[in-house]
């Protein structure tokens, strides 16, 4: 009799788990956990998980850089100071910082992070706020690509300076004056931001070409379809550039 049941116990187990493999989304729910599987996000309010650096001076003495959290505007967010004043042997880049995501690696998918960029108090007049995001890192932060906005170039009078609000580089090869002299417009472009507000940036890689979106916006303010590095892979990181006091919240990447 005990063993009767048993086989009946078993046979009704078994019978259970087939109609659950069976039914209609099973596939589905597996292919969402997987895609879950690629994303990952960071609130960013701790240096934890950040590995913060100056970009190498390429010939020139690297930028200062202090890293902390604070509170920008009631939200806390990683803050980046790069200070200039240190680089003696000159730099047309100026100064540049990394906040490297440690153990990732990306190479197609899309990354968004929220953040600010202000000239850093007592920087030159013509210090904008660069602030951005970097992918495909590698060789701890001298080689990467990477999509930055100036901050005070959305909103100028100026329309010249409008047109360039936007900006894709590829360092060390490529760097923004080399892009502006030998393809003028090509890898820069205008897009409305406010000054010393929150604002999102989006970048989405596919192969050799990305884009860039601003504020959630459907349609990409600049385009990219020869990635620099080809079809690279590397690490992720948030970029602060020249003079620049940077806040960066809310970081997700998406593979």
């Amino acid at each position: 009799m005990r063993t009767s049941n048993t086989f009946f116990i078993l046979t009704l187990t078994i019978t259970f788990l087939i109609l659950i493999t069976a039914l209609p989304g099973r596939s589905s729910f597996a292919q969402s956990d997987k895609k879950m599987a690629g994303s990952s996000s960071l609130a960013l309010d701790t240096l934890e998980g950040l590995d913060v650096r100056a970009v190498p001076g390429r010939g020139s003495d690297p930028v200062k850089v202090t890293s902390d959290v604070t509170t920008y505007r009631g939200r806390r967010a990683v803050h980046m100071v790069n200070d200039d004043r240190g680089i003696v042997k000159g730099n047309r880049s100026g100064g540049e910082s990394l906040a490297i995501v440690k153990g990732s690696n990306f190479k197609d998918g899309s990354i968004e992070a929220d953040l600010v960029g202000i000239p850093r108090p007592g920087s030159p007049p013509d210090t904008r706020g660069f602030i951005g995001i970097a992918f495909h890192v590698q060789e701890n932060g001298a080689r990467f690509e990477a999509f930055y906005v100036r901050f005070t170039n959305g909103r100028s009078d100026d329309q010249l300076r409008r047109n360039h609000t936007t900006q894709y580089i590829s360092e060390p090869e490529f760097p923004w004056f080399r892009l502006r002299e030998e393809n003028p417009g090509k890898y820069e472009s205008y897009v409305d931001i406010e000054e010393k507000a929150w604002t999102k940036l989006k970048v989405v890689v596919k192969g050799t070409k990305a884009f860039l979106y601003v504020n959630g916006s459907q349609q990409p303010c600049l385009i990219v379809n020869d990635l620099k590095l080809g079809e690279s892979e590397g690490q992720v990181a948030l970029w602060n550039g020249s003079d620049t006091e940077a806040y960066f919240s809310r970081l997700k990447i998406s593979q």
